[in-house]
């Protein structure tokens, strides 16, 4: 399991995006030299009543690690409960508790952001998921509902309930992704609490980790968006660097991952991650059309192979 405060610094991490970030782009991420690996969100009621396709999504790969799964839910009970089923299953390093995500559909259950509503449930939940589980226990939350400043009164309480660490999206709920993440707001957090602090937002290109950890002050970043479609910023690489063919490695690399995870659903899966690793490259337009057409991992190759 992963300590925190003894990882190397600064963390820099691959954010749990749901419906992106699951074992194949974590595998490929990792492979550039990802950190740390946030998984993808799951149901806490899901896990709880063995829903079999949510129980796939945690699978991990010994590659992957150190990877920390992160749940979602409202009850104290359910949470506790998903972690430690989570922990049986697959140990992972780290248990990460959604209080950050804006969807409609989460939000309307009183799950992710709504959290940030109430600071009783927050604490109950920290509290009994921490006794449920022998790993780490960490947040990832926004500054605040409609107001930025709400993050310095949520922050202590994340704290004091016990979180190893805090991931610290620099929006309100109420932006959802729109303009630019906060790292002001984000530094000011840092000054009021003791635990490890990750940055999260508007880190696109491998410059904006200098310059967000240097504003943040923070033990590291969490690259969300920033990471689809370009693994090697990882690695300290700016997509705009690399060539046709260095591109086109890393794609088919990445889609022989969704094949062997999904079969052949797994290429369907994987147009929205092409339309990223195309995005900012010119002339793609026609190659665009086609690729969102693909069913196979046959198609994809025949497809990049004209691609020059």
């Amino acid at each position: 399991m992963i300590n925190w405060k003894k990882t190397p610094h600064p963390i820099i991490a691959l954010a749990p995006m749901a419906d992106f970030t699951d074992k194949p782009f974590s595998l490929m991420c990792k492979k550039f030299d990802a950190q740390v690996i946030f998984r993808e969100m799951v149901s806490a009621d899901a896990i709880v009543h063995s829903n079999l396709k949510t129980l796939k999504m945690i699978a991990v790969h010994k590659k992957e690690r150190p990877v920390i799964q992160q749940i979602f839910g409202h009850d104290p009970q359910t949470m506790a409960r998903a972690a430690e089923i989570i922990y049986k299953l697959v140990e992972p390093d780290g248990i990460d508790i959604n209080m950050g995500c804006p969807a409609p559909k989460l939000i309307k259950n009183f799950h992710g952001c709504a959290l940030m509503k109430e600071p009783d449930r927050i604490i109950a939940i920290i509290k009994a998921v921490k006794t449920a589980v022998p790993c780490p226990v960490s947040v990832k939350t926004r500054l605040g509902w409609s107001k930025p400043d709400e993050i310095l009164k949520i922050a202590p309480i994340i704290e004091q309930a016990g979180a190893d660490l805090i991931s610290l999206h620099g929006r309100t709920k109420t932006q959802g992704y729109a303009g630019i993440a906060d790292w002001e707001m984000i530094g000011r957090v840092k000054k009021i609490i003791s635990s490890p602090l990750l940055a999260n937002g508007s880190i696109f290109e491998v410059a904006d980790i200098e310059k967000c950890l240097d504003i943040t002050k923070a033990d590291g970043v969490l690259i969300a968006r920033g990471a689809l479609g370009n693994p090697w910023i990882f690695h300290g690489i700016d997509k705009s660097t690399l060539s046709v063919d260095q591109i086109k490695k890393t794609i088919l690399e990445h889609a022989e991952l969704q094949a062997k995870n999904y079969g052949d659903y797994g290429l369907v899966l994987f147009r929205k991650h092409l339309m990223f690793y195309l995005k900012g490259l010119a002339q793609t337009k026609e190659l665009k059309t086609k690729l969102t057409q693909i069913e196979n991992l046959d198609q994809l190759k025949k497809i990049l192979l004209a691609w020059h």
